[in-house]
């Protein structure tokens, strides 16, 4: 029985910033893809893994960032990047969750920047504050220094929401960040559309999670 949905941000409750860094790249006439390498070349110590862990600040990922996609082919500086990062929010999931808070609890594991922390001036635009009403328990990278895909961020969610992984389903866009919820035990959903990521949950669910 499905005790939590644990659901990521960036790319699940919103549109994904991938469409967005591929128009960047056409508009500035860069290599295709360069930011989505950069990000996942040495993806646990490298620019963006940092920032998100409040590692280092913006000047320090806007150069080391810089020099990591330059090694890749074309320097793209990190400051360029953050605004990309806003996806609109999909109206479809957030109702899913609704219907989901009326009958489990619910998590946010997100991995941002001390730029759009919770509570920062872009973060009140990227974490709109009635979406973040509806989770029980929201964790945020850049605020406890861990970020996914380390095990230890999902066994802080299970443990502060008092479930059983083998209880839990967990929603994220990106492979890398399911293979751990996965091995802990959860029902994960790689959420590739939002029609395509609803079915998967009310199969995951039993519950009816569309209006109408």
């Amino acid at each position: 029985m499905v005790e939590a949905v644990i659901w990521d941000f960036g790319g699940v409750l919103t549109t994904s910033p991938f469409e967005a860094f591929a128009r960047f790249e056409t508009e500035r006439g860069l290599p295709i893809d360069i930011i989505r390498r950069t990000n996942a070349a040495n993806h646990f110590e490298n620019a963006w893994a940092k920032f998100e862990r409040a590692e280092v600040d913006l000047d320090t990922f806007d150069a080391l960032f810089a020099a990591e996609s330059l090694a890749l082919g074309a320097e793209v500086r990190g400051r360029d990047v953050i605004p990309l990062l806003s996806g609109e929010l999909r109206p479809e999931m957030i109702e899913a969750l609704r219907r989901i808070k009326a009958n489990c609890k619910t998590g946010c594991i997100t991995n941002n920047l001390p730029a759009n922390a919770i509570g920062s001036a872009s973060g009140r635009t990227l974490y709109v504050a009635e979406v973040m009403a509806l989770f029980d328990h929201v964790i945020e990278s850049a605020k406890i220094g861990l970020r996914k895909p380390d095990p230890k961020i999902y066994r802080m969610m299970t443990d502060t929401l008092g479930v059983d992984p083998a209880n839990c389903v967990y929603l994220d866009d990106l492979g890398v960040n399911l293979k751990p919820a996965r091995e802990l035990g959860m029902t994960t959903i790689k959420v590739v559309s939002a029609d395509q990521a609803i079915a998967e949950l009310e199969a995951a669910t039993g519950l009816t999670l569309r209006a109408g």
